[in-house]
C-alpha cells in the first residue's frame, strides 16, 4: 500500500486530497528566528497546523530503526535519563553538532536511507520529501531540509544518525565508555582517565565517512569535565556523589523567584515560568521542592503549582 493510502486512511480523507495537500507542503511553514543562549540566533520554521497533523500521523505509521544510544524523543526517555547514563562515571566529554535539522538534506537522507534500507517507492520517496522537509529557498526546486519546528523532524533526525550512532557505540562499548545523543549533543563518559581526549577525532571522522562535509563538530561547543568542576549533561547537574542536580545557580533563581511571590511582585507571567521550573525541579532533585516548602511554607509552594493567585 502506498504511503498517500495509508495517510489518507489515518487522516480520514481521500488520496486526491492528500496529494494535492503535499505539493506544496515544503512550503507551508512559518518562518521566525529565536536568540541563541550564547550568540546569534536560530532560524525555526513551523509547519502549519495542517502540515503538522499530516506529520504526526506518518509518526504513527513509522517503522525506522533507532540506536539504543539516541535518548531524545522517544516514550520513556528524556534528559533526565540521559544524565543518568552518566551518573556514575567521573569523566566527561559533551560535543555539539552544528546546525543540525538545518544540516539534513533530502538528497542525504535518501543516502543514509539506502545504506541501511531498501528504498521506497518513487512515489513514497515523493511524498517523504513533501511531508518530512522544508523549502527554506523562495525559488521553486530549491534545496530540502528538515525543519527546527516539525513534530517529524527528530524522529527523522534520529534514524539519520541510526549508523553513526551504531559505529560509536561499539567503538565507546569495546574502550570502556558511555555514549548518549541526545538530538545534537553527544556525550560521552568514563572512569578511565585520558581516553575521552581521542574522542573528538574518531567522532570527526565518523562524520565526514558517513555525511561527507554536511555534519560537523560545533568546536566551541566541545567540553571536557570531570569530577573536579561542575559536570553538567542537558541541562541536569551531576553531584560528585553521583546524583542528579538542579545545579546551585538554577537554585539560587528558583528561589529568588518564589520569594517575589511571597512579597507579591511576581507577573503572572514570570509565575507561569517559575511554575514550569518547579516542575522540572520536581522531575530532576525533588527534595529541593521539600526544602522550598520548608523555608517558604507548603502552602505558597501549593499555590504557585496550582496556578491560584491567592
Amino acid at each position: 500500500m502506498s504511503l498517500i493510502k495509508k495517510l489518507a486512511l489515518k487522516l480520514k480523507k481521500n488520496e486526491g486530497e492528500v496529494s494535492r495537500f503535499l505539493l506544496s507542503a515544503p512550503r507551508k511553514y512559518k518562518v521566525y528566528t529565536i536568540p541563541k543562549r550564547t550568540s546569534g540566533h536560530r532560524v525555526i520554521a513551523q509547519p502549519s497546523k495542517e502540515l503538522k497533523e499530516y506529520q504526526r500521523k506518518f509518526l504513527e505509521l513509522q517503522q525506522l530503526p533507532i540506536h539504543d544510544s539516541a535518548m531524545a524523543y522517544r516514550a520513556g526517555l528524556s534528559i533526565k535519563q540521559n544524565a543518568i547514563a552518566h551518573k556514575n562515571n567521573s569523566y566527561l566529554l559533551k560535543l555539539d553538532l552544528e546546525n543540525f535539522f538545518n544540516s539534513i538534506s533530502n538528497i542525504l537522507f535518501w543516502i543514509v536511507w539506502e545504506s541501511t534500507l531498501p528504498l521506497p517507492s518513487d512515489q513514497d520517496k515523493d511524498t517523504l520529501e513533501k511531508l518530512l522537509f522544508w523549502c527554506p529557498s523562495k525559488t521553486t526546486g530549491g534545496s530540502l531540509v528538515l525543519s527546527i519546528g516539525a513534530p517529524s523532524s527528530p524522529l527523522v533526525s534520529n534514524f539519520f544518525m541510526y549508523q553513526f550512532d551504531c559505529i560509536i557505540s561499539k567503538q565507546c562499548l569495546d574502550s570502556g565508555i558511555v555514549y548518549t545523543r541526545y538530538a545534537d549533543d553527544l556525550t560521552f563518559s568514563t572512569n578511565k582517565k585520558d581516553i575521552l581526549f581521542e574522542l573528538p577525532l574518531l567522532v570527526t571522522e565518523t562524520l565526514s565517512n558517513l555525511f561527507g562535509n554536511s555534519i560537523r563538530i560545533n568546536r566551541k561547543k566541545t567540553k571536557f569535565s570531570s569530577k573536579a568542576h561542575n559536570r553538567h549533561v542537558t541541562g541536569v547537574t551531576i553531584s560528585n556523589d553521583k546524583k542528579l542536580s538542579l545545579g546551585r545557580e538554577r537554585k539560587r533563581y528558583i528561589k529568588h523567584l518564589v520569594h517575589q511571590v511571597q512579597l507579591k511582585k511576581l507577573s503572572g507571567e514570570d509565575r507561569q515560568y517559575l511554575r514550569g521550573l518547579l516542575a522540572f525541579a520536581n522531575y530532576i532533585e525533588p527534595t529541593f521542592i521539600q526544602s522550598l516548602k520548608k523555608k517558604y511554607s507548603v502552602e505558597l509552594i501549593a499555590h504557585i503549582v496550582e496556578g491560584s493567585d491567592g
